[in-house]
């Protein structure tokens, strides 16, 4: 049988282990699960969190990509009827395969590894239709990044991409101290709730013409050179008056430009793509 005691944090897995229990009780409370409610519990390392989502939620599967944890997660829970480990890396998993039915959706919750915490944020972004909220542990910088405003220095693309798709909120910090072991930066909880759960979802001007995925291009693209302006990081696919047409001077930078104003830019480029495809 797998012991908590015996397991050592893994560098490569970018391990810190959660155990203090009033961050605990905290992040609990924060989520609220619900007995009708369909969890989905990213890294639970020893089970810290998912002893306590496990009494409340009706429905939880976890996801931990080191196959040691998976004997003391299974020793502990496997008792529980509506409980199932997935044994992967959650940047390659399948989040759809979850679902019972074409209504249900997934509450995500985890303590993510910061070593892949960027890019799997944009994994689960492209599954934000099925998703109704996700309550994640995180570097705090990343946190910061995420909720940041326009003219903020921590504000990108990875700001843009977030707040377009979803509500993004920092709810509490947590201390360096309440892991095992300690990293050497604060960590924080951000709560993201897709724009599409959201009673008053419509809070963007401009429509999104093209795809998260070109949003991100463009964001990308003119953050290339922070330093440097639109008409310079942009030069290779839009022109400068193409830049004016969306109402926004070649010369920002591009940490001023609001969501909208990328999302203008972006509609441009992808109307500048079908117009060439139409004359090939």
């Amino acid at each position: 049988m797998g012991s908590p005691l015996n397991h050592k944090a893994r560098k490569r897995f970018g391990q810190n282990f959660l155990h203090d229990p009033n961050v605990i009780e905290h992040i609990i409370s924060s989520i609220a699960a619900k007995s009708d409610q369909h969890l989905v519990e990213i890294g639970p390392g020893k089970g810290a969190l998912t002893e306590h989502l496990i009494t409340h939620a009706g429905k939880l599967d976890v996801i931990e990509l080191d196959r040691d944890l998976v004997p003391i997660l299974e020793d502990q829970f496997s008792g529980h009827e509506h409980f199932s480990i997935h044994n992967i890396d959650a940047l390659k998993f399948d989040f759809s395969s979850l679902l019972e039915n074409s209504s249900e959706k997934l509450r995500l919750v985890g303590n993510l590894p910061y070593n892949i915490s960027t890019p799997l944020i944009f994994h689960l972004l492209e599954n934000a239709s099925i998703i109704e909220d996700m309550h994640f542990m995180l570097q705090k910088e990343v946190v910061e990044r995420m909720t940041a405003a326009p003219g903020s220095k921590t504000y990108g693309r990875l700001s843009i991409l977030v707040q377009y798709l979803c509500r993004a909120e920092l709810l509490f910090i947590v201390p360096p101290g309440a892991f095992d072991p300690a990293p050497k930066v604060e960590s924080a909880i951000v709560q993201l709730t897709p724009k599409n759960q959201l009673a008053s979802s419509n809070d963007m001007k401009v429509q999104l013409n093209g795809t998260p995925a070109d949003l991100a291009f463009i964001a990308r693209e003119a953050f290339s050179q922070r330093r440097k302006t639109l008409r310079n990081n942009l030069k290779k696919i839009l022109r400068n008056e193409q830049i004016t047409q969306c109402g926004i001077d070649s010369g920002r930078r591009a940490e001023t430009l609001s969501i909208d104003e990328f999302v203008a830019l972006t509609n441009q480029y992808v109307l500048n793509l079908e117009n060439s495809n139409l004359t090939e």
